[in-house]
C-alpha cells in the first residue's frame, strides 16, 4: 500500500532503520546454522533479518515470521595467506573488521555503515565507495550455503548451483536462508587512509572531477541539497586510498556517543539543515585538502553515533537512492536535485557518486553504470511521500533505477520497469518466504 498515514500502532518487535512502515511480525532467533529449517514451521511466511539497516520494508513482513540471524556469529575458517574468511551469515561487518584489521586484512567492499550482517550484505548486494574499482559485495563472496524451507541445502557458487548463486546475491533474502558464506578480504598495512577533499560547484564540475579520479580506489561526494542560487549542488568530492606506510593495526573502539531518544520533529527543518550544510561546506577552508585519516572516519562517520536515525523524530525517515545513466549530461540528476530543493524538505545526509561498469553476479543487483544519489528525508505527512513519489517518476523518466534496500515507496510498475528480470528471479523464491517489499512491488500480478 502507498497510503500516506504514519502508523500509530504499538511498537513492533523488529523495525527497519527508517522506522517506516511499522509492521507486526513474530521474531524467531537463530543461534546456529543447523537451527533452520524450524522444527515447527510457521503457518505464515518467513524472512531472514539481521541488524535492520535496510531503510524501508525489504526486511519487514507484516504478520509473518522474521528469522533473526544475529545469533549466528561464528567465524568458521580463515586462510591467513589468501584472506579468505568463512563465517556464519549473522556476523556483522564490524565483527569482521575487529578480527581482520589486526591481522592485516580489510573488507573488499563496505557501505557507509559497518553494522550490517554478511547475510544482509549478500541479500542486498551492497556497494561502497570503490564500486567503480571493485564492484559489489557479491563479487567477493565466492561460495555460500543456502537452506530452503523444505530442508534442502545447497552450496552455491559460480560453478556449483550457479543460478541459485545469481538469484541469492541481491535476492533480498527471498530465496532461502544463507547459513554461511565465504568473503574474500584484501590486505592492508595501516588503518590510515590517504584522503583528499575537493570542493565543487554544480553537477558538471562533480562529473569532471569524478572522471579525473577514476583511477583512485575510493571516491564519494557529499552534496548540498538545500542551498539554491549560486550554491546549488555544491559539495565536497572525497577520495582515498589505503596508506602504504606501515602502521599499528589495532582494533576499533566502541562508539561513545548515542542519540538517547527520538528528537522533536521540528529539529530538522530547512533552516537548521541549511546552516549545517553551510558549516560543513565551509569548514574546508581551501578548495583542496589532503590528510591522513583513520578508516573509521573515512568509511563510517555516522557509526560514531549510535541510533543516529532518532534525530529524524518519532515518525522516522525515508531514504531515496537512484542511479541515472551518465549520458554525457546531467539533466536528469539536475532535475532531481532541483525538485528536492524546491520541496523545502531538508536533507543533510546526501551522497552522490559515479558507479562503474564492473558487473555483479547478482541477478537483481542494483548498481549499474551511471550517477547515483542517496539521501534521507524526515517523514512529514503532507510533503515527504509526494516528494519521494515524484523522485521515483523522474528516475523512471530518465531510464534510471532505484535501490530496494533504501525504498518504501516504489510502485509495482516502477519496480517491474527498473527490474525487467523480476519474473525470472521470482522462480527462485522459496515458497515459504516473502517480504513486505516483495508483496508491495508485485501487487496485482
Amino acid at each position: 500500500m502507498r497510503g500516506n498515514v504514519v502508523s500509530e500502532q504499538a511498537e513492533p518487535k523488529f523495525q527497519s532503520w527508517g522506522h517506516y512502515p511499522l509492521l507486526q511480525a513474530d521474531l524467531v532467533p537463530l543461534h546456529w546454522m543447523t537451527d533452520f529449517p524450524l522444527a515447527a514451521p510457521p503457518a505464515n511466511a518467513m524472512l531472514p533479518v539481521g541488524l535492520g539497516r535496510s531503510y524501508g520494508d525489504c526486511c519487514l513482513l507484516d504478520h509473518g515470521t522474521l528469522l533473526n540471524t544475529r545469533g549466528m556469529t561464528r567465524l568458521l575458517d580463515f586462510n591467513a595467506e589468501t584472506g579468505l574468511l568463512r563465517c556464519e551469515a549473522g556476523v556483522s561487518l564490524a565483527e569482521i573488521l575487529d578480527f581482520a584489521v589486526p591481522r592485516g586484512w580489510f573488507l573488499p567492499v563496505t557501505p557507509g555503515t559497518k553494522y550490517v550482517t554478511v547475510g544482509g550484505a549478500i541479500a542486498n548486494d551492497i556497494h561502497g565507495k570503490n564500486h567503480h574499482a571493485a564492484g559489489t559485495f557479491g563479487r567477493h563472496t565466492p561460495r555460500f550455503e543456502l537452506v530452503r524451507s523444505d530442508g534442502t541445502r545447497m552450496v552455491c557458487s559460480a560453478t556449483e548451483n550457479p543460478e541459485w548463486y545469481r538469484a541469492t546475491i541481491a535476492g533480498l533474502g527471498l530465496t532461502g536462508l544463507i547459513t554461511w558464506a565465504e568473503v574474500e578480504l584484501r590486505s592492508i598495512v595501516s588503518r590510515k587512509i590517504d584522503y583528499k577533499g575537493i570542493k565543487f560547484n554544480g553537477i558538471e564540475e562533480f562529473l569532471a572531477i569524478s572522471r579525473a579520479s577514476s583511477h583512485i580506489e575510493y571516491t564519494v561526494s557529499w552534496i548540498d541539497c538545500v542551498s539554491q542560487g549560486s550554491s546549488f549542488a555544491r559539495g565536497i568530492f572525497m577520495q582515498g586510498t589505503h596508506s602504504m606506510a606501515p602502521d599499528k593495526l589495532s582494533p576499533s573502539g566502541q562508539p561513545r556517543l548515542a542519540v538517547p531518544m527520538n528528537m522533536p520533529a521540528a529539529v530538522l527543518n530547512r533552516f537548521t539543515v541549511g546552516a549545517f550544510n553551510a558549516l560543513y561546506y565551509h569548514k574546508q577552508l581551501s578548495r583542496i585538502r589532503t590528510a591522513l585519516v583513520d578508516y573509521e572516519t573515512f568509511f563510517f562517520p555516522l557509526d560514531s553515533v549510535l541510533h543516529w536515525n532518532r534525530i529524524y523524530g518519532r515518525d522516522g525517515l525515508l531514504q531515496f537512492q537512484c542511479v541515472l545513466p551518465d549520458n554525457g549530461d546531467a539533466r536528469g540528476m539536475t532535475q532531481i536535485l532541483r525538485t528536492i530543493t524546491a520541496s523545502g524538505l531538508a536533507s543533510f545526509l546526501a551522497v552522490i557518486k559515479v558507479f562503474g561498469d564492473v558487473p555483479s553476479p547478482g541477478m537483481m543487483s542494483f548498481p549499474r553504470p551511471g550517477i547515483t544519489l542517496a539521501l534521507d528525508f524526515p517523514i512529514r505527512r503532507d510533503v515527504s511521500f509526494a516528494l519521494l513519489d515524484r523522485l521515483a517518476e523522474i528516475t523512471l523518466e530518465h531510464g534510471g533505477c532505484m535501490y530496494p534496500a533504501k525504498d518504501a515507496r516504489m510502485t509495482p510498475h516502477q519496480f517491474q520497469t527498473f527490474y525487467p528480470q523480476w519474473q525470472h528471479f521470482a522462480a527462485f523464491i522459496d515458497p515459504g518466504f516473502s517480504s513486505a517489499f516483495w508483496q508491495r512491488v508485485t501487487a496485482h500480478v
